[in-house]
C-alpha cells in the first residue's frame, strides 16, 4: 500500500512541490520505491511532514527545524527561544499600534517619534518649527529632545512666538529689532523653566560640532532672513 507523493500532500494539507522541498533540504527522509518506481510513503512520513508544517507554523524556519535533528518531536529549548523572541515582536508591534493611534487621533506627524509627536500635534508649531524639529531629533540626546518636545508643549500658543512665525522676510529694521528685545526674555525663562536647555549639545549622539553645524543650516534654511536677522539679535 503507502501514499504517493500527491496522495501524502493531500493528507497533510500541503503541496506536492512542498514535499519535494523536504526532501531537497534533508528535512525528509526518502521513502521505498513501488515495483514501478514509484514512490511510497508510509504513516512515519506524514508524521514527520504533520510535524513540519507544525513547527513552521509556530514560527520556526526549514533551517531551524533541520538543526534539532530528531529532538523536533519536543524542542522546548527551541521554543522557548521562539517565545522570547514573539514577546519582543509583541512589545515593539503595541508601540508601533500606540503611535499610529496617536498620528490618526492627532493627524501628528510621521517623521518624529511618539513624545515629539505628541508634543507636535498638540501645539501651534509652524511647519518651519516642526522640520526643524525633525532636524533636532537626529543631533540632539534623548533627555534633551524629551525636554524640548515639553518646551514645544509649553509655550507653543505664546504669542511673541506666533508673532515670530508670522514675520514676513521684508520686515523692517524697527519690526526686527522690536520682536527680537520681546524675544529675548521668552527665551530666557525657556532656558530657566527647562535646564537641559542650558548645555544644548550635552550628550550629543554625532557630537556638539556637528549638531552646531545641522543646526546653523537648519535654522538658514528654514527661516526667512528677517526670522534668521531677529534670532541673531536676540542673541546679541
Amino acid at each position: 500500500m503507502g501514499w504517493s507523493t500527491r496522495q501524502l500532500a493531500e493528507l497533510a494539507g500541503t503541496t506536492v512541490r512542498a514535499v519535494r522541498h523536504y526532501h531537497d533540504v534533508g528535512l525528509l527522509a526518502e521513502p521505498e520505491r513501488r515495483a514501478n518506481g514509484y514512490k511510497r510513503y508510509s504513516v512515519a512520513h506524514l508524521i514527520r511532514v504533520l510535524r513540519i508544517k507544525r513547527l513552521t507554523g509556530l514560527g520556526l524556519s526549514l533551517s531551524q527545524i533541520a538543526e534539532l535533528g530528531t529532538a523536533d518531536e519536543h524542542p522546548e529549548e527551541a521554543l522557548r527561544s521562539l517565545d522570547a523572541e514573539l514577546a519582543e515582536t509583541i512589545e515593539r508591534l503595541q508601540r508601533v499600534r500606540a503611535e499610529l493611534a496617536l498620528i490618526l487621533r492627532r493627524s501628528a506627524p510621521t517623521d518624529l517619534g511618539p513624545e515629539l509627536a505628541q508634543a507636535v500635534a498638540g501645539s501651534e508649531i509652524s511647519a518651519a518649527d516642526r522640520d526643524f524639529v525633525v532636524v533636532l531629533t537626529r543631533i540632539l540626546a534623548p533627555s534633551t529632545l524629551r525636554a524640548y518636545a515639553e518646551t514645544v508643549r509649553r509655550t507653543s500658543s505664546n504669542p511673541v512666538l506666533r508673532e515670530f512665525d508670522a514675520l514676513p522676510a521684508d520686515a523692517d529694521e524697527r519690526t526686527r529689532q522690536d520682536l527680537a528685545e520681546r524675544l529675548a526674555p521668552v527665551s530666557r525663562q525657556m532656558i530657566e523653566d527647562t535646564p537641559e536647555l542650558r548645555n544644548l549639545f550635552a550628550g550629543a549622539p554625532l557630537g556638539a560640532a556637528t549638531g552646531i553645524q545641522a543646526m546653523s543650516q537648519a535654522i538658514t534654511d528654514l527661516y526667512n532672513p528677517a526670522q534668521v536677522d531677529v534670532l541673531v539679535r536676540m542673541t546679541r
